[in-house]
């Protein structure tokens, strides 16, 4: 099924995350995402992930959906005016593109390409608008757009370790109302925390479908850089025991841990939202395998 008609029969929708080459050949990121065909609803192609130089997302959906995967077109504000964002949004609909996820995106700063001037000429909740606008038929100067309104399913994203949350409720709700119709949430590591968050956030989104993020560990230091560095995002103690290895261990090794915390992750997320959106940051193989077992897992039951 399509993610739309997952969202819309309230069906638990899995969906994954591919990151454009650094070049232009995508043979290699196809032969990765081949494991997750029919395993996923659908893939989230990042827009210049952390503000790092790279193919871009529009291009890359439009190979997806000639390899016939369903994609997800990342949109950061942070590079177009919104000139070229509704832009970006209209040849989107002429490649037959439907699920929009919007985002403002990293500053160049973090990215590298430190000195490029950022555009920010709009944000997240102003970017929604702009595509809700488009599929009323108009841009967003009022005028009319020629021929079929385009038709898209729009998605943000809320973080639901912000310390204090409040503002993110707050955010979520503009991003509602301005038009998202799914919303994805950045890593989650602690499903007990998860809940509460969920208690809270059902009251903003109603019946609109929340589908929490994994993020698959690969090393102690990357949970450990993580915790220090991404806001919102805390990776217990215990996973970055558990993926603590001695100098020289296999990374199929190192998978195979990954594998079994992704696993208990997803089965504790999962009576908490409607989905789950991985992001194996190129272990493609694993996210394959996690999903493999939950549903050898059901089964044996």
């Amino acid at each position: 099924m399509k993610l739309t008609e997952l969202f819309k029969a309230k069906k638990f929708a899995l969906t994954s995350e591919v990151g454009p080459p650094k070049g232009w050949q995508t043979q290699k990121m196809l032969e990765e995402i081949e494991c997750v065909r029919g395993k996923v609803a659908a893939l989230n192609v990042t827009d210049l992930q952390s503000a790092a130089m790279r193919l871009g997302s529009l291009v890359t959906c439009r190979i997806l959906l000639d390899k016939d995967f369903e994609p997800i077109l990342q949109i950061t504000t942070r590079d177009r005016n919104r000139l070229s964002l509704q832009s970006e949004l209209l040849g989107a609909a002429a490649f037959g593109i439907k699920n929009i996820l919007c985002l403002t995106g990293d500053h160049p700063v973090m990215g590298d390409h430190p000195d490029a001037m950022p555009v920010f000429d709009l944000d997240s909740v102003s970017l929604l608008y702009a595509a809700s606008t488009l599929m009323n038929g108009k841009d967003l100067s009022g005028n009319e757009l020629e021929g079929e309104k385009p038709d898209f399913c729009l998605g943000c994203v809320v973080n639901p370790g912000a310390d204090p949350l409040e503002p993110q409720l707050i955010k979520l709700k503009k991003k509602i109302k301005a038009g998202a119709r799914f919303v994805q949430t950045q890593a989650v590591y602690e499903p007990d925390k998860f809940a509460v968050f969920m208690e809270k956030v059902r009251k903003v989104v109603g019946d609109i479908p929340v589908m929490a993020g994994v993020v698959l560990l690969k090393s102690a230091g990357m949970a450990k850089f993580m915790n220090k560095n991404v806001a919102g995002v805390h990776v217990p103690d215990k996973f970055i025991e558990e993926m603590t290895f001695p100098k020289g261990t296999p990374e199929e090794k190192k998978k195979e841990k990954s594998v079994e915390i992704g696993v208990r992750l997803v089965k504790e997320l999962t009576p908490l939202c409607q989905g789950i959106h991985f992001m194996p940051l190129g272990w493609d193989d694993c996210v394959a395998g996690i999903i493999d077992r939950l549903l050898n897992g059901r089964a044996n039951h």
